[in-house]
């Protein structure tokens, strides 16, 4: 099989050279797909799976905008339409210095089995720019989103492409984005999700990823008769997707005790509970400050600075039980997996995407632990995402336990997919459940559809 697989590679390192984000996440995809597929041979005949890796649509775009001192400033933007054989394109939108083609390739490409786990009907796809929001006036990050979506709108809506927030874009940017394309397109339309909760966004839609990972987390330890209650856990990130893990690791009887930005990440033995967590919010939230904040905030928590010549991050070697890697991809190296493991941890549930490179996944998988792949764990954001497009069509809005009690159940339903692909003898190998589930209703719908 190996070789089925490194011949596929050849062909998708050819036609996307230096995609280096984008090669993982197919590398990894196919490698559980190619057994599958050869007991399926319907799917290699229609070659489903050279086709789910080719975008459908690919657009990109300047970005021009002048910023406080009435400089001219120019930035790149992208949207990426990577499959709809289930749905109109569904995906977020990153705004950071470091995204280029083959990290929104790879986003995309996770995000179409990421929302087929989901059972709501969405495509994949995912956009973004180079724009740093980061240290921006309000003022500034406005006008960067007007120009944005001045050309974006004509490539997106409610029943085509529905984009939503990611990294570096939050309810402000979604404001702005959402402002701009009813002023150009005058109507008022479900066209993105994040929205405020006064004009068509829903509850619970911030707090989804964070939440549905810890859920998983939980499906997981019942599979073992165990549960959140009482459990040590490493939280990286300290953004949305991180505030809203701790939140429910708290609500659960867990204890998170780590959280890190970009300059370091802090340790507070004692736990983050929910008044420290109020004080994180606020610091990240509306001052927009660093983490390091947080250790000269509460006695007995320490700070360590991020260090680039590191071979590991420290953040993963302390005594936990779960992990729950929530800032960016690749963030686990096999020396960060091997440590989380010989410190006790035997939980990973992933709420950013593609957090551990494949050396840091093979570790879990040799050791048998329980993993959460991202395209599982985290799917709970997307799928608050589809119910806040279904909000929008019936012109309703569902209360709080509403929404919570359908992302429980969303996420119940993904974590039974990938036991019912994954399992192994005694053992649930949740990276090959999550692509087989993913894929199968994506590529039925593709053969249903014809060549298209």
């Amino acid at each position: 099989m190996s070789d089925v697989v490194n011949a596929f590679m050849e062909g998708i390192i050819a036609k996307n050279p230096g995609e280096k984000e984008f090669h993982q996440a197919v590398r990894e995809v196919v490698e559980s797909l190619v057994p599958f597929m050869a007991k399926n041979p319907k799917y290699m005949k229609a070659k489903i799976l050279e086709r789910i890796c080719e975008p459908e649509r690919l657009m990109m775009f300047r970005v021009p905008w002048v910023n406080d001192k009435g400089e001219v400033q120019v930035n790149r933007g992208y949207r990426i339409e990577m499959n709809s054989a289930i749905g109109p394109y569904k995906g977020g939108l990153r705004f950071h210095p470091s995204v280029n083609l083959g990290i929104l390739k790879f986003l995309a490409f996770e995000q179409v089995f990421k929302n087929s786990l989901t059972t709501l009907p969405m495509g994949g796809g995912k956009g973004g720019s180079d724009f740093d929001p980061k240290g921006k006036s309000d003022n500034e990050v406005m006008h960067f989103c007007q120009s944005f979506m001045t050309e974006l709108f004509r490539h997106i809506g409610p029943d085509t492409d529905v984009p939503a927030g990611d990294i570096g874009v939050g309810g402000r940017e979604i404001g702005f984005l959402f402002g701009q394309y009813k002023r150009l397109k005058n109507e008022f339309t479900g066209v993105l999700t994040g929205k405020g909760r006064n004009w068509g966004g829903s509850l619970i839609r911030p707090e989804a990823t964070g939440y549905g990972s810890v859920y998983f987390a939980q499906e997981m330890l019942g599979t073992r008769g165990d549960s959140m209650s009482g459990k040590t856990c490493l939280v990286s990130g300290s953004g949305n997707v991180a505030q809203y893990t701790v939140e429910k690791i708290n609500q659960l009887g867990g204890k998170a005790v780590t959280l890190s930005d970009s300059g370091g990440y802090i340790y507070d033995e004692a736990g983050i509970d929910a008044k420290k967590l109020a004080f994180v919010m606020q610091l990240k939230n509306v001052k927009r400050g660093r983490i390091s904040e947080y250790a000269d905030k509460f006695k007995g928590a320490t700070y360590k600075p991020a260090s680039a010549k590191a071979e590991s991050n420290p953040l993963w070697n302390h005594k936990a039980h779960c992990a729950f890697p929530s800032a960016t991809q690749n963030e686990i190296n096999g020396k960060d997996a091997a440590n989380l493991i010989k410190n006790g941890v035997f939980v990973v549930s992933e709420g950013a995407n593609m957090p551990s490179t494949p050396e840091a996944m093979t570790a879990y998988i040799n050791a048998k632990i329980l993993y959460g792949p991202a395209k599982a764990a985290n799917a709970g954001g997307v799928a608050t995402s589809g119910l806040e497009m279904s909000q929008n069509s019936l012109r309703l809005s569902w209360t709080r336990e509403e929404v919570d009690q359908r992302l429980q159940g969303i996420m119940k339903a993904i974590h039974a997919q990938c036991v019912q692909y994954g399992t192994e003898g005694k053992y649930t190998n949740y990276i090959n459940g999550a692509n087989i589930a993913g894929f199968v209703k994506v590529a039925d719908s593709m053969l249903d559809q014809g060549v298209v």
